[in-house]
C-alpha cells in the first residue's frame, strides 16, 4: 500500500497490543513503556497527553486528535495486560504514566460531563466517550487494586457519563434510533451512523473475569446490534465505516463507506461479549472470508461494496498491509469466539464460548495466560474446555 504513515501511532500501537494480549503481555510491556517515554509531562493543560497525529475522521466531522484515543486506552491496556499476567513489578513501573493519563482526563472534563477532543475544541465524539468510560472505570480498578489515586472519583464520573450518554448522545427516529456520530459544542448531534459506534460495545476486562458496564443500556444495545447487522453497515466483508445509506457514503471512503478491518473486529467482539451471536457472527464470516481473499494478510482497509455470490472484496489503493491493527484483529476475533476472561492476579480464569460455534469446533492454542501455554477448544455445541494452563490457575464461574 501506500507509504502514508511512517511515524509512530500510538493510538494504532496500543490497539494493536491489547488485541494481542491473548498471545502474552510481552508486546504490551513494550508499547506502553515506548509511549510512557513520549508522555507531556509538567504544568498545563496537556500535561499528562500522549500525543498523536490527526486522523481523517470521515466527511462529516474535522479530523481527530489520536492522543486523545492514545491517552486514553494506556491505563486500559495496563489493566488488562495486568489481568492476562503482566508481572506486578512491570505494572508498578508503569502505574505513574498510567495515573498521569487518568489526572489528564478528570482535568480535561473539568466540571462537565463528555470529554472534547483535544484539537477540536466543543466536539464531543462518540467513540472518545466511549474510551474515556473505560478508561475510567478500569483505572479505578487498577489504581484500587494497587492502593492509589482516587477510584472512587473515576467510577462516579463514569456513572455520570453513562447516564448523560444515554439521553443526550442518542438521535430518536421511526426506526429506533442510533447512537450521534458527535455532540457539538451547541448540543446540536451528528446523526450519521459510523462504525464508530463499535467502541460502544467494547466494555473492558475487570476483575474476576467480569465485564465493565458499557455507555449503552440493554435496549439501546439491541438497536445498535440490529442497526450493525443489518445491510446498511454489514456489507457481507465486514462493517462499513459509514452507512450506505449515509450522506457522502463512499465504499472508498477512508472512514466514508470502506471496511475497517479494526472496527470490523471490536464489533464481532463486543456483540458475541453483549450475546448478540448472530449479527456477530455474520460479521465474522465476512471478514474470515475477505482475509482468504487476500491471501490471510488482511489490510486495514477494503471497499464497503456489497458482497456478491462469487465475488471478492475490492482493495483499497492506500491501505496499508501489513498493518498492526488488522494482524491483530484476527487473534482479537477467534479469542472473542472462546470469551477467555482472565484474572491472572486471583489465578482464575473464565471461559464465555459463542454459544452458537459459528466455525465450528475451534482449537486455540500458544496462547498464555499468567506467563503460561493457555489452550482451550471449543466444541460445535460452543462449549469450551481448557486443553493446557498455568499451574495452579482455576477455572471461574
Amino acid at each position: 500500500g501506500a507509504p502514508w504513515r511512517c511515524g509512530l501511532a500510538p493510538a494504532e500501537a496500543l490497539a494493536a497490543a491489547r488485541m494481542t494480549l491473548p498471545l502474552g503481555t510481552r508486546i504490551a510491556a513494550g508499547t506502553l513503556r515506548t509511549l510512557a517515554r513520549s508522555q507531556v509531562e509538567g504544568p498545563g493543560p496537556r500535561s499528562g497527553l500522549i500525543p498523536g497525529p490527526l486522523r481523517d475522521a470521515g466527511p462529516h466531522l474535522p479530523p481527530g486528535c489520536t492522543g486523545t484515543e492514545a491517552t486514553l486506552l494506556f491505563p486500559v491496556l495496563l489493566a488488562e495486560a495486568w489481568r492476562w499476567g503482566l508481572p506486578g513489578q512491570e505494572v508498578e513501573e508503569l502505574l505513574p504514566a498510567a495515573e498521569r493519563c487518568l489526572e489528564w482526563l478528570r482535568t480535561s472534563v473539568g466540571d462537565g460531563i463528555f470529554l472534547s477532543d483535544v484539537r477540536s475544541a466543543g466536539i464531543a465524539r462518540g467513540e472518545v466517550q466511549a474510551h474515556a468510560h473505560r478508561a475510567a472505570l478500569l483505572g479505578a480498578d487498577l489504581l484500587d487494586a494497587h492502593g492509589r489515586g482516587d477510584p472512587m472519583g473515576l467510577r462516579q464520573w463514569a456513572a455520570r457519563l453513562r447516564s448523560a450518554f444515554r439521553e443526550q448522545f442518542w438521535v430518536d427516529d421511526r426506526a429506533g434510533g442510533r447512537p450521534a456520530a458527535a455532540r457539538l459544542a451547541d448540543g446540536r448531534l451528528v446523526p450519521h451512523l459510523t462504525s464508530g459506534a463499535a467502541h460502544l460495545l467494547d466494555t473492558g476486562l475487570l476483575g474476576s473475569g467480569t465485564l465493565a458496564s458499557g455507555l449503552l443500556d440493554k435496549v439501546k444495545t439491541e438497536q445498535l446490534a440490529r442497526l450493525f447487522g443489518g445491510p446498511v453497515m454489514d456489507s457481507g466483508w465486514g462493517l462499513r465505516s459509514l452507512g450506505a445509506k449515509e450522506a457522502a457514503y463512499n465504499p472508498f471512503g477512508h472512514r466514508g463507506g470502506a471496511v475497517r478491518v479494526q472496527e470490523t473486529a471490536v464489533a464481532v467482539a463486543g456483540l458475541a461479549a453483549a450475546g448478540y451471536e448472530k449479527e456477530a457472527s455474520s460479521l465474522l464470516r465476512g471478514l474470515l472470508s475477505a482475509a482468504e481473499c487476500f491471501g490471510h494478510r488482511l489490510p486495514e482497509m477494503y471497499a464497503g461494496e456489497q458482497r456478491t455470490e462469487g465475488g471478492a472484496p475490492l482493495p483499497h489503493p492506500a491501505a496499508c498491509r501489513p498493518a498492526a491493527t488488522a494482524a491483530a484483529a484476527g487473534i482479537h476475533v477467534l479469542a472473542a469466539l472462546a470469551g477467555i476472561r482472565p484474572d491472572a492476579p486471583a489465578g482464575t480464569v473464565k471461559l464465555t464460548p459463542v454459544r452458537s460455534a459459528p466455525l465450528g469446533e475451534l482449537g486455540l492454542s500458544a496462547l498464555s495466560v499468567a506467563g503460561a501455554p493457555f489452550s482451550v477448544r471449543v466444541s460445535r455445541l460452543g462449549l469450551a474446555m481448557v486443553e493446557e494452563a498455568a499451574d495452579g490457575l482455576q477455572l471461574g464461574v
